[in-house]
């Protein structure tokens, strides 16, 4: 297995959901950076399980714990090591599917890829749950670009049928951001919070579950910054994106509905306000040639509804080379849109400081 990423900035994560712990490696941060610890772990509790109705009842505190990199307090130019302890584990839950694959999961084609040798446990490596440490290597991010004026945030932008406003159609202000960590269904419609918690605890009760969409934004960044072609910013992030469990797509700025426009309506025309240069649209996203415009980078990230369901279900038993019926058992998220919210954003700021490092 490949755990690796990153140009300048390389990230490297490890461990299985029901080991003895999950954590990251980072290489290339600045050194002498003095890390807000407060800040990492507000940021690590939006991510933690077992906080409300909406989650999975797993309780895990996902408290880092640093081995290396970090010495009172500032970054030491040593590769900064975090490992988060499991501690809520009950792998009993997960005994018949070493041999019953679970459909919509991993458990298939990891069979296959690793010859069976792959932890079935939580779905091992393939786990949502090691998104813990890319928070965690997030969060570091995160400050380090605050310090250039650059603030990321998101929002839920659907679940399921029902839909907020999108960034593109509001002015929106580091202050809004900001508030939107606070919440647990974060939308500008709060009335549209109410009927998503609704749908999501209808899918629970019926023992199903629901996906929606992430939009984020990163605001402050320069124009400038990413190139062409293999590191454009949108191959960077896209890559990201990809890399965490459930994302099915991705879209920037008006995304696949540029395709309904001429170009006189699709082009982003700029003006001057001052000497700031912006343009009377944001169609593009921020982003034109694979580089940043100056204006906020908008995208949206499509997460399906997680495959753990109680609801019984058709497959195939492995060993016994036979098709069966499963109704899974364990502790699982009804929908991940909301915890999913800092993980997008924490790739998001993975990738933007490694383009600009």
């Amino acid at each position: 297995m490949s755990g690796v990423w990153g140009n300048k900035l390389k990230i490297s994560i490890f461990g299985e959901s029901h080991g003895v712990g999950i954590g990251v490696v980072i290489n290339g941060l600045p050194t002498g950076f003095e890390v807000d610890w407060d800040e990492v772990l507000v940021e690590m509790a939006r991510r933690a399980p077992g906080q409300n109705d909406l989650t999975t009842p797993r309780k895990e505190s996902d408290l880092p714990e640093v081995l290396s990199g970090l010495f009172e307090g500032k970054t030491t130019g040593a590769p900064l090591t975090a490992i988060i302890r499991n501690q809520d584990t009950r792998s009993k839950d997960y005994s018949q599917l070493k041999n019953i694959m679970r459909p919509g999961q991993a458990d298939y084609p990891g069979h296959v890829r690793y010859g069976g040798h792959n932890d079935h446990r939580g779905s091992g490596h393939f786990s949502g749950r090691i998104t813990a440490p890319l928070v965690f290597a997030g969060a570091i991010c995160k400050q380090l670009l605050a310090e250039k004026g650059i603030m990321i945030g998101s929002h839920i932008k659907s679940i399921g049928t029902i839909q907020d406003i999108s960034f593109n159609e509001t002015t929106v202000t580091k202050e809004q951001l900001e508030k939107f960590k606070t919440e647990q269904l974060p939308v500008f419609n709060e009335a549209k919070a109410e009927e998503m918690k609704q749908l999501i605890l209808a899918a629970k009760q019926e023992g199903d579950s629901v996906g929606g969409t992430v939009e984020c934004m990163v605001l402050g960044l320069e124009a400038g910054y990413g190139n062409p072609f293999f590191d454009s910013i949108e191959s960077t992030l896209a890559h990201l994106m990809f890399s965490v469990p459930a994302v099915k797509g991705i879209e920037f700025g008006t995304g696949f509905a540029i395709t309904e426009l001429f170009g006189s309506q699709s082009n982003d025309a700029y003006y001057y306000e001052g000497d700031q240069i912006k343009t009377a649209t944001n169609h593009n996203g921020g982003i034109i040639g694979g580089i940043s415009n100056g204006m906020p980078i908008v995208f949206r990230a499509a997460v399906k509804p997680p495959a753990s369901i109680t609801k019984k279900q058709q497959t195939i038993n492995i060993s016994e080379k036979k098709d069966a019926e499963l109704v899974i058992e364990g502790r699982h998220d009804p929908c991940i849109v909301p915890r999913v919210l800092p993980v997008i954003e924490a790739v998001t700021a993975i990738g933007i400081l490694d383009l600009m490092l």
